[in-house]
């Protein structure tokens, strides 16, 4: 997925204490509320954004999360995106219904099905191409950005994976583990930091209770239900953090229909980073050189073949937002428990 604001937002951190939520539990949980961002055309299909926000720009290496559905395609459109270019990270495609096309410069070409993850690897730069298939009515999912860290983010080629997760029961509650371990299951997929992404699913009146590693902090993002962590509501489309030193999270559906999460984790992600648009960078001469050679249509993104979006502006490949006038400044969150002011 892209980032389709035509003026990218840049936001800034501040290092401040720790969540000061309500703790009837045992982890202290800071909530994010989404914000919603259409995702372009003239009947834009809306994603909720929970990062990046002021208050908190990376959970681990996650420094993206975008939530949408369940949405009907034949009245908002769907999903159709043009080639775009990506530097610095990896796409995390997760899906609850409908199916995406996707095809990148990589010459990867696949479908994305619920339960199924995809991740692309940007290695020093990358294109691609995501529309919903023409069978799609509904479409319901999340996608997720994780940052490469230094040793990597210019190392290796462009690269595309997929991995099926077994699913795990447990009484009144299931998951399937696509990143990362936990609770015994484990993914295939490459990371290049310690990171953790799940689905989770809970009955009406269910509670699960996870063993977590303490040196992760953990976000949990609802999607149905009426759930709670660590005793605290957490709204649909709302993210929970709690931070480093936590052994197990318990979550709770204390509503009468089934309630469903996305589980993200990771080791604090310390290097400064600079994201704007669909770069992510260390300074902002080099997002400005990204902007540049993805304008002069520059081999180091390549090009997609098998794009059949339906652009109304019958764009195959987006431009680049206008920079700011402003220096992009890097964020960094220093403390894996600050919590940031606007």
């Amino acid at each position: 997925m892209t980032n389709l604001d035509p003026r990218p937002e840049e936001i800034e951190c501040e290092a401040g204490g720790a969540p000061d939520g309500p703790r009837p539990g045992g982890a202290a949980v800071e909530i994010i509320t989404s914000r919603d961002v259409p995702l372009g055309g003239p009947r834009a299909m809306t994603v909720r954004r929970t990062l990046p926000q002021r208050q908190r720009s990376l959970i681990g290496a996650f420094c993206f999360v975008d939530h949408y559905g369940p949405d009907d395609v034949s009245v908002s459109g769907g999903m159709d995106v043009p080639s775009h270019p990506h530097t610095g990270l990896q796409t995390v495609s997760w899906l609850f219904e409908g199916n995406i096309t996707h095809h990148d410069s990589g010459d990867n070409h696949a479908v994305v099905r619920p339960g199924e993850v995809n991740l692309m690897t940007a290695g020093s730069g990358i294109c691609h191409t995501e529309v919903s298939t023409q069978d799609t009515t509904m479409l319901h999912g999340v996608q997720l950005w994780t940052v490469l860290p230094e040793s990597h983010r210019e190392v290796g080629g462009r690269r595309f994976d997929h991995f099926v997760p077994d699913t795990v029961r447990f009484e009144g509650s299931s998951m399937q583990v696509f990143m990362g371990s936990l609770m015994g299951s484990s993914s295939s997929v490459p990371t290049y930091t310690p990171l953790l992404a799940a689905e989770i699913r809970l009955d009406p009146g269910a509670e699960l209770t996870l063993d977590v590693d303490p040196e992760f902090e953990h976000g949990l993002l609802a999607d149905s239900g009426d759930l709670t962590l660590e005793g605290v509501r957490v709204a649909v489309t709302e993210l929970a953090y709690t931070g480093v030193g936590e052994t197990t999270l318990t979550l709770r559906n204390t509503g009468a229909t089934a309630g469903r999460a996305i589980l993200i984790g990771g080791t604090p992600f310390a290097e400064e980073i600079i994201m704007w648009w669909n770069f992510i960078g260390r300074t902002h001469d080099e997002i400005a050189h990204y902007r540049d050679l993805w304008e002069a249509g520059s081999d180091r993104f390549g090009r997609v073949d098998g794009y059949i979006g339906h652009d109304p502006q019958g764009l195959t490949r987006l431009p680049a937002p206008t920079l700011p006038t402003t220096t992009l400044r890097p964020r960094v969150n220093p403390d894996p428990r600050a919590r940031t002011t606007e």
